[in-house]
């Protein structure tokens, strides 16, 4: 399998350039590597020793994150967006950062979530799973469960689970708290709830969290992709992902700066 896997997607083509003379310098010392673009259906030349390489913003990202995970593979975040929340690498430093990474194993273990559908199948966010109303104009009644005890009935515009990795996204935007990446730990937050309390919850890394519906359906998303529905009474089961996504470590990251960045370009 390849050993440098370069990912983003093939109509941002300034990260097919990127890739390109990456390849190009990586091949100049006997590295291999090759691009590949998330949008094909075809199954990426990757295993667990392969580094994935995200070229892009946060959704790349995410995507990346998906079929790193998949294969126990690690991934570095490299920033082609304007702020990029997630991603601690840029553009000119890429060639470096991924000689230093395939010189060593280090990575930050990221928690992601296993989501059970009502068919039984999972799947896997690591920002955050969303139950959320179908119908615009319309309240749906989710009745949180933690660990089988029941919690509280929101009446709202729906219901997420987050990792300590989506706790600056869409879990931010909600009202939930900003918490450190390398956390264990779930959040979950009412999205726009009418007369009841919209304060998080943060359980830990061990607990299940299951959202079930009244009497109106919904849908489920999971890292932006609606990825199933849920009819009258029934629910999803949320817990940590039994493999966690290994990300390259950076010693460059800083919240509080990132912050503040985002939050004076209006993406807070």
């Amino acid at each position: 399998m390849t050993r440098v896997l370069f990912t983003a997607f093939s109509t941002r083509l300034d990260a097919v350039a990127l890739a390109q003379r990456a390849i190009d310098a990586l091949r100049e010392r006997d590295i291999d590597a090759a691009f590949f673009g998330l949008e094909q259906e075809l199954a990426a030349p990757c295993s667990s020793d392969t580094l994935v390489v995200s070229l892009g913003g946060d959704g790349t990202f995410l995507r990346s994150a998906r079929l790193a995970h998949r294969e126990g593979a690690r991934v570095l975040a490299v920033n082609l967006g304007r702020v990029g929340f997630l991603l601690d690498v840029a553009a000119g430093d890429v060639v470096e950062r991924i000689v230093d990474a395939l010189g060593n194993d280090d990575a930050v273990n990221r928690l992601a979530l296993d989501v059970t559908l009502p068919d039984g199948s999972s799947v896997f966010a690591l920002n955050e799973v969303v139950v959320e109303r179908a119908a615009p104009g319309h309240m749906v009644y989710v009745t949180t469960f933690i660990d089988d005890n029941e919690f509280l009935t929101y009446s709202s515009d729906g219901v997420m689970v987050a990792t300590p990795t989506g706790s600056t996204g869409y879990s931010f935007s909600a009202g939930g708290p900003m918490v450190s990446a390398e956390l264990q730990l779930l959040i979950v937050t009412p999205i726009a709830p009418h007369f009841t309390i919209d304060r998080s919850i943060v359980v830990g890394p061990r607990s299940t969290v299951r959202l079930q519906m009244s009497t109106k359906p919904a849908l489920v998303v999971a890292d932006s992709l609606v990825v199933g529905t849920l009819s009258a009474h029934e629910s999803v089961l949320v817990r940590q992902s039994d493999q966690p996504v290994r990300v390259v470590r950076s010693t460059d990251f800083d919240m509080g700066s990132r912050l503040r960045a985002s939050l004076r370009q209006g993406h807070a």
